[in-house]
């Protein structure tokens, strides 16, 4: 411990420092000197105390910057530790409970920003003790703010539709709060709609999903807001408001019953690819199935929940000739509006759940393993449609020809786990291949080959279902599928596809024969997930999926307060674990609901209305909507309630008259100026040997 100065006279507003210098266990006390960093520290102005502790956010390391505080008279506080992420707010409380101000803290990361990725003792050394000068440097000029209250509206949208939207809205909807279940799709459901069965229990998927899509339908706390989307969103935790935009069904949703007159007598198909493939007798269009009518008026599923259908305006013969009104003249309840256009609406809520789920990997960036050239290379997503009961062949697996196939091959990770395409892995492939192989044998008496890198099976029940397909008689290959072709070496292989892959257990290329591939084809997030991310100041991270606060400690949770995840929009997992993380989001958001009121970071800008010339450059830029110009007055000026410290028009402002509260000028430059002086101001030079009190 250093400590200079223990005793004085305190003199108001003299900055009197602490700083604490975290060992972390050996994440930072293994790659530099904590010792050296501290006794260094001590050196440093206005700096009353310094020391070093194991573990600076155990409860007795938080007793220490306590009692400090007390004995010390300490008005300001530095832990060198980890990321703020983490544990500001730990040592924030700890500085509230001992009467300081929380906003006299300042965090210095040391561990992230140095142990972590410096390998050099004395630099890793070097570099900390820069970083806390820096902050000891700043800290000093720190104000202290105040917290503020805002208050939070009883309402959540909700985000995406599929299995996870729908179990977050039925979580908040239970506790009486209001729910808005937003999905831009024609009905909720998600992807777990067009599933037959679900791994490993091989539930029928139909049955667990079409209860819970009714009961979202017709819960009296949730509106159900289907083939719409968020246009705009504004505000802040507790009171967002969003634009959404509903989209022409050219469908009166008042009047229409669903009984399918429209859809029935619609003469023009959706797909042209179909229509080809029709004409020249191809029996069972795969890369075209879908579980609903074929025809430009349709509806999603049969169990679409609303049972209501809609037009596509590109294909529909009306729109485009004027020529056909079939389905308008089928309807007897005149339900058909040709003439209904796009509609806006504003909501006002408090929480938001993202749940926009994931898209499956478009398996023709693979060439190599043919889909869409080669037939009866098809991807897991249009096995599902094919085996399901609701399907265009209603369950059988046939092939184009229409004819069940006697081999079947499956491969693993087409699009995941590959550097070409996506570094991660989808999680779910290998017990979905799984399911499939299941299916196959279960339907059919065809051999089924998995080719596969290795097999990952860690959950419930999951390597049991592994062995029991594995007794069915399904042969594994241990060895990624690299090519798929048709071209025959052997009159045994004229008629069949030829799947090649090295067998990594055997040491040896092989070359199977089949007649039918599947392409287990992985998750990928939404196409405009950094879109919506941009809307919702929500970050992605590199594989493109959004980033959760914390991987560990806040999965659900993201750095936008009042923002939650849930399911795949964070992340590949399967239905269990995308239930399991709305629950967890639900409960978040219906605690900050609960409470009413929160409290928001003290954090706001301020306009020096001497200094503004008026300009109103800062008034259109703020995103929350937070400045208002006083025209009497010809200034800007900042609602703090609605101010967000955001810092976009400190940054604009070119006047320099707005001032971020707790990132002022002032207190750049000094953290500036304290991580660049001279080392020898940071650090005693070592007493020469043969010195007094030096090393002999």
């Amino acid at each position: 411990m250093s400590e200079t100065n223990g005793s004085p006279e305190i003199k108001k507003d003299e900055p009197r420092i602490g700083v604490y210098v975290c060992h972390c266990g050996t994440n930072i006390a293994g790659y530099l000197d904590v010792n050296k960093v501290a006794e260094g520290a001590g050196a440093l102005p206005n700096v009353v105390v310094s020391r070093d502790y194991k573990y600076m956010c155990s409860s007795m390391g938080q007793e220490l910057i306590e009692n400090d505080i007390k004995e010390f008279g300490l008005n300001r506080v530095v832990v060198s530790a980890c990321s703020p992420t983490l544990h500001e707010k730990t040592f924030r409380a700890a500085c509230s409970r001992a009467g300081m101000n929380q906003y006299q803290f300042q965090m210095a990361n040391i561990r992230e920003h140095c142990s972590w990725v410096t390998k050099d003792y004395a630099k890793a050394t070097e570099k900390a003790m820069r970083i806390v000068s820096a902050a000891t440097h700043r800290v000093a000029r720190n104000r202290a703010l105040e917290e503020r209250k805002v208050t939070i509206k009883p309402a959540t949208l909700v985000i995406g539709g599929g299995i996870a939207g729908i179990e977050a809205a039925l979580t908040i909807a239970n506790a009486g709060k209001k729910v808005y279940l937003l999905e831009r799709e024609p009905s909720i459901g998600g992807r777990m709609a067009y599933f037959d069965k679900t791994f490993p229990t091989l539930d029928c998927a139909a049955c667990i999903l079409t209860p819970k899509m009714s009961e979202a339908a017709n819960h009296p706390n949730i509106e159900l807001l289907a083939y719409c989307e968020l246009e705009e969103l504004s505000g802040y935790l507790g009171n967002f408001k969003a634009k959404i935009r509903k989209k022409a069904r050219y469908i009166d949703e008042d009047l229409c019953v669903g009984c399918g007159n429209c859809w029935e007598v619609c003469p023009q198909w959706r797909s042209s690819e179909a229509v080809k493939k029709r004409k020249a007798g191809v029996k069972v269009f795969h890369h075209e199935a879908t579980i609903s009518p074929m025809g430009s008026c349709y509806i999603p599923t049969l169990q679409a929940v609303p049972k209501l259908p809609v037009i596509e305006k590109d294909t529909c013969i009306h729109f485009k000739t004027g020529k056909c009104n079939k389905c308008l003249e089928a309807c007897t309840l005149g339900a058909v509006n040709f003439d209904q256009q796009d509609t806006y609406r504003d909501i006002e809520v408090g929480t938001i759940i993202v749940a926009t789920g994931t898209k499956v990997f478009d398996a023709a960036r693979v060439k190599e393993l043919g889909w869409g050239r080669l037939p009866n290379v098809i991807t897991s997503q249009e096995f599902e449609i094919l085996c399901n009961a609701s399907g265009p062949t209603g369950g059988q697996i046939l092939m184009e020809n229409g004819e069940p196939p006697k081999s079947v091959a499956i491969l693993h990770c087409v699009g995941s786990r590959d550097e070409n395409y996506n570094v991660h892995c989808s999680r779910v492939c290998c017990m979905y291949s799984l399911k499939i192989a299941h299916l196959v044998r279960e339907k059919l008496d065809a051999d089924v080959f998995e080719f596969y890198i290795d097999m990952r099976t860690p959950g419930k029940g999951f390597e049991e279902f592994y062995h029991r397909v594995m007794d069915e008689g399904v042969i594994m290959i241990r060895g990624r599928g690299a090519a798929v072709s048709d071209v025959p070496f052997t009159p045994e292989e004229e008629g069949k596809l030829m799947v090649e892959a090295e067998d990594t257990l055997l040491g040896m290329r092989r070359r199977v024969p089949v007649d039918m591939v599947i392409l287990a084809v992985g998750l990928e997030p939404q196409e405009d997930a950094m879109d919506l991310g941009r809307m919702l100041g929500v970050s992605c991270g590199m594989s493109g999926f959004f980033i959760e606060r914390h991987p560990k400690l806040a999965p659900a949770m993201t750095m936008a307060e009042g923002i939650f995840l849930a399911g795949t929009c964070q992340g590949p997992k399967d239905i269990p674990d995308s239930v399991a993380q709305a629950g967890a989001a639900a409960g978040q958001a219906l605690a900050l609901m609960d409470q009413g009121e929160v409290s928001v970071e003290g954090f706001f800008a301020e306009v020096a209305e001497d200094a503004c010339s008026g300009c109103r450059t800062c008034v259109p830029l703020c995103p929350y909507r937070a400045i208002d110009f006083i025209t009497d007055k010809n200034v800007a000026r900042v609602n703090p309630a609605l101010c967000q410290a955001c810092g976009t028009c400190v940054a604009a402002c070119p006047s320099s008259a707005i001032t971020g509260q707790g990132y002022s000028d002032d207190q750049l430059v000094a953290e500036l100026d304290g991580a660049l002086l001279p080392l020898s101001d940071l650090f005693e030079e070592p007493e020469p040997v043969g010195a007094p009190g030096g090393g002999v």
